[in-house]
């Protein structure tokens, strides 16, 4: 792996972690003439399915964040990396499904292919 492979992993690994961090934590706000839907839960969501989707990302992005100087370093983000990227498709499915815009989720899959590729070039 070279220096651009190690940003890239480390990028994806914030991302998640602040996005997942943002779905455990996500606090309920409320517009006129809507319901009240917690920040970062879609909605149609539980928050229960909101919550375990935020663990998730926290535990992919931990993945890849921690092990860089362990006896795991190698396979450990890797396997992460791959966890996050179904998780990405997976979220980008069921926002096509409710015709809502999917390209953030379609780029972060993308990412998540990049650093794959890149550990196991």
């Amino acid at each position: 792996m070279n220096s651009l492979d190690w940003f890239a992993q480390n990028l994806f690994g914030c991302v998640f972690l602040f996005d997942g961090l943002r779905r455990v934590f996500a606090i309920s706000w409320k517009t006129e003439g809507q319901q009240t839907v917690p920040q970062g839960q879609c909605i149609g969501m539980s928050r229960g399915a909101t919550f375990a989707i935020g663990l998730a990302e926290i535990a992919g992005a931990l993945g890849l964040l921690v092990p860089m100087h362990s006896a795991l370093a190698e396979i450990l983000p890797l396997l992460a990396a791959v966890g996050l990227a179904f998780l990405s498709f997976a979220v980008a499915i069921c926002y096509v499904r409710r015709k809502e815009p999917a390209a953030p989720t379609v780029a972060l899959f993308l990412f998540a292919l990049f650093v794959v590729v890149g550990h196991l070039a």
